[in-house]
């Protein structure tokens, strides 16, 4: 049975809430933009039409997103009430303030999300490090963590390259993260380098080893986002793919090379930026898709640019570079830790099956983006 404490933390959680969204001029912000949508002459520019459809849809999702904490909130209140009636039962009660609680916290963490590439869709990226076979393999296990994350998230996942290990695992492998709400927001908190320690099943003597994978994540931009990319500066090669999809993919050169000579806007430095993309049998669709990576990495750099002062920020409590790992997962001790945040849990296995919930939470918890 809940508390008195736990009832008035639930009705203050909701009550900030509606302060800090703001709800009262959402409303009339609602109304205003929607009423637009209903001009006679709305939709002969289709994709402006678009644009201000997803607007309003925005603002209403924040309003019912409310709505339905201001319901469950005010739902245990009557039930803890009701309770001292005895016209409902202590599991009732419990039920009512689990309601509650899942509401809240899934509109307080869509409340960090407040940068223009949160809702984007992206581009999530593994290298394996240093240490062959053990880390290859450690590398196609963060993979398969982030496609179960995404498959529980309702996202569609695209292997659009992937380069497979020597023996076992991968050395790389590029994921789009696609169809679900603040697939980039989410996983921004994965960017660095998650580091592996546990009894090897490929070393002879047993012994506890330390591997190293760095994760990469970046928005992936659609139409709507216009970037700029020269054209005197993009140069193509093809090759043939390998692995699955039948004799025809080794027969057709329908992989592509996409190689883009960036230059730093700042300082002037000139770096090559290289795509491989493999995902279709037709070498048009994986120049288109080369192209969007390419457009999305552009994107990254400018949005990391914009802001530099948050990422400031983040450097002073921990640089992600290799060699400074982000987190830790701890097989044999039953452990993974994130050292940013201290988060951490001793469910391993759901861990590696997903659930990660816990730890981006925290992180944007902890490195919150202002207006």
């Amino acid at each position: 049975m809940i508390t008195l404490d736990q009832l008035k933390d639930i009705q203050d959680r909701a009550d900030a809430l509606y302060k800090y969204l703001d709800i009262d001029r959402k409303k009339i912000e609602y109304e205003e933009e929607d009423l637009r949508t209903q001009a006679p002459d709305f939709w002969e520019d289709p994709a402006r039409a678009q644009e201000q459809m997803k607007l309003v849809k925005g603002i209403k999702k924040w309003i019912d997103g409310y709505e339905e904490v201001r319901t469950a909130a005010d739902e245990l209140q009557l039930s803890f009430d009701f309770y001292k009636d005895e016209l409902v039962t202590e599991e009732e009660v419990d039920a009512a303030y689990e309601r509650a609680v899942k509401a809240i916290d899934a509109l307080e963490l869509r409340n960090m999300l407040r940068q223009e590439e949160d809702p984007m869709d992206c581009v999530l990226k593994i290298n394996s490090g240093a240490g062959g076979t053990e880390a290859q393999d450690w590398a196609e296990m963060l993979m398969r963590m982030y496609q179960r994350w995404a498959e529980k998230g309702g996202y569609k996942v695209t292997i659009s390259d992937l380069q497979e290990g020597d023996e076992a695992g991968i050395k790389s492998v590029t994921m789009q993260i696609e169809g679900g709400e603040y697939a980039y927001g989410f996983l921004k908190s994965e960017n660095g380098v998650h580091r592996l320690v546990r009894v090897s099943p490929y070393n002879a003597q047993g012994k506890r080893m330390t591997s190293f994978a760095s994760v990469f994540v970046t928005p992936l931009v659609d139409d709507t986002i216009e970037v700029y990319v020269d054209p005197s500066k993009v140069s193509w090669d093809t090759f043939r793919s390998s692995g699955a999809g039948g004799q025809n993919v080794n027969k057709v050169e329908t992989g592509v090379r996409l190689r883009y000579m960036y230059t730093d806007p700042d300082t002037g430095e000139e770096e090559e930026i290289l795509i491989a993309n493999t995902e279709s049998r037709k070498q048009q669709q994986n120049r288109e898709n080369a192209m969007r990576l390419l457009k999305s990495q552009l994107y990254d750099r400018a949005m990391k640019k914009r802001l530099e002062a948050q990422a400031a920020i983040e450097a002073g409590k921990l640089k992600i570079e290799w060699g400074s790992q982000i987190r830790s997962y701890v097989f044999d001790d039953r452990r993974v830790k994130d050292h940013r945040t201290n988060y951490q849990t001793t469910d391993v296995d759901a861990v590696m099956d997903g659930k990660l919930d816990g730890f981006i939470k925290a992180y944007l918890m902890e490195f919150p983006v202002a207006d």
